[in-house]
């Protein structure tokens, strides 16, 4: 606060100390500038400090002004003892927290208790199936039996999306719950279903087509000779990890389906290989070849919908 000889008073507030001491000697400078005759003598003039809200410089030029109040009034010692007092208590919070994190139990054994359940969403495909004991997760069956009992004759079914909210809502309930019914009013929305199938493939931290195959497929479907090129991928499927194979198989045996219906639901093997070409198999590290990827993507998924029965058939077939 400052007062100045015609009685005009100024409240300057920071919480900083070296600002204030910075403004402080600003206007002393100010006032040392001025004409020798404008200047109030040197022991009329008394700086001090105190603390309320926040640190104050006070300038009491006039010793007729009136005193602030005693209560108000803390030395500089004061705030930086108060500051160190804080500084130390904030260090013994810093300790606590460290000693509880380091307490803390490990995700195996709050998994072991109960306390936090095997998520679906996220996983890698074969921990889903080693918990459950299948090469097919469960949440796949039973979305792709919803389908197939009320979705094959929907518009646009696959392509059309279901309303998000409500998708992370299933989600949401099939990593916490184990049992899980999709004929729920709250699932009638069939767009809702397709659209959390898609999501658990394109969470996957690993695609269905692992990555180490990406690249073998992409040099399979460039390959000219129909014959030839359907070969090659028929032997790369079979090279699959067996809940990558399996999984592989129930989709696009559900998806040969959908296609089949393309005269009510307007769904090629072509719109589906668009839709879960980058959703199924993806290189490990994008390149600059996004666009031409994404081609190859979508023609192996479509020629493997066309071919289903030659490259997912017995070797007799």
């Amino acid at each position: 606060q400052i007062t100045t000889v015609s009685g005009n008073e100024f409240l300057l507030q920071s919480d900083t100390d070296f600002l204030i001491l910075d403004w402080f000697h600003a206007i002393k400078n100010a006032i040392d500038r001025l004409p020798k005759e404008q200047r109030i003598t040197s022991r009329n003039l008394e700086f001090k400090l105190r603390r309320s809200s926040s640190i104050e410089l006070l300038n009491n030029l006039d010793t007729e002004s009136k005193e602030p109040k005693p209560e108000h009034r803390k030395s500089l010692i004061f705030r930086l003892n108060y500051s160190a007092s804080d500084t130390n208590d904030r260090n013994r919070v810093k300790s606590r927290l460290k000693k509880f994190i380091s307490r803390r139990p490990s995700l195996k054994t709050l998994q072991e208790k109960g306390l936090i359940k095997d998520q679906i969403f996220g996983s890698h495909l074969h921990l889903v199936c080693e918990h459950e004991k299948s090469t097919v997760p469960r949440f796949v069956r039973l979305c792709i039996e919803a389908v197939e009992r009320r979705g094959l004759d929907v518009d646009g079914i696959y392509r059309v999306s279901g309303n998000l909210a409500t998708i992370q809502k299933l989600r949401f309930v099939v990593n916490q719950e184990e049992k899980l019914n999709l004929d729920d009013s709250q699932w009638e929305d069939i767009h809702v279903v397709t659209g959390a199938l898609k999501m658990f493939f394109r969470e996957l931290p690993e695609p269905l087509f692992p990555y180490c195959f990406f690249e073998q497929f992409v040099e399979a479907i460039k390959i000219q000779d129909n014959a030839t090129r359907i070969k090659s991928i028929r032997n790369l499927v079979k090279k699959l990890p067996r809940p990558n194979y399996d999984t592989m198989k129930i989709l696009f045996e559900h998806l040969q389906k959908i296609a089949a219906k393309e005269s009510v639901n307007l769904m090629s093997t072509q719109s589906l290989g668009i839709v879960f070409g980058p959703t199924l198999l993806r290189p490990e590290k994008e390149t600059g070849n996004m666009a031409v990827h994404m081609l190859y993507q979508n023609q192996i998924v479509e020629l493997m919908l066309s071919e289903y029965s030659k490259i997912f058939g017995s070797e007799e077939d």
